[in-house]
């Protein structure tokens, strides 16, 4: 029997829930969409939407269930809430950065953060930055932290050369 998750995201879309869900599961390699609920001719007068039209998806990310919502125009994404991507490698970083950075606005792209083509935020981040942000030696951890605030995608090995100085 699989565990209930005690807290699930749910991301608010205009009508892009299915759309999202799909393109997510695309990228994340242990993923799935579980569910598709669709609007009823009930509350129409509320949400507006046709009936038959989907209404939430659920699905899974890597072991993290997410809800996407059809709810209309009226709230959009903002980089106060994002979602971390812990990498391992460049290769990993350079996956994820270009899968989820694609049709993105590149202007919101800095020190490893990134939106999607839906407004989403994403932080592409290797494990090794959080290390070396948390050197003991100060001046390491200072070069690490200046290279970082230069880069959009993180280079594991600029910040590497920059930390050694």
């Amino acid at each position: 029997m699989e565990s209930t998750q005690k807290i699930t995201p749910c991301l608010w879309f205009d009508d892009q829930a299915e759309e999202a869900a799909e393109f997510y599961t695309g990228i994340f390699r242990n993923s799935k969409i579980l569910n598709i609920s669709r609007y009823g001719e009930a509350g129409h007068e509320i949400h507006g939407k046709p009936a038959g039209t989907v209404m939430t998806v659920t699905f899974k990310l890597e072991g993290q269930a997410f809800t996407a919502l059809n709810g209309g125009p009226s709230f959009k994404f903002n980089e106060a809430i994002s979602f971390q991507v812990d990498c391992e490698t460049q290769e990993e970083v350079d996956y994820y950065w270009e899968k989820l950075s694609e049709g993105g606005d590149e202007k919101a792209q800095q020190c490893g953060w990134l939106k999607d083509k839906y407004g989403v935020s994403w932080q592409i981040v290797p494990g090794v930055l959080l290390k070396m942000l948390n050197d003991p030696n100060s001046e390491k951890s200072q070069r690490t932290m200046e290279a970082m605030l230069r880069m959009k995608k993180i280079d594991i090995a600029e910040l590497k050369r920059a930390s050694g100085g």
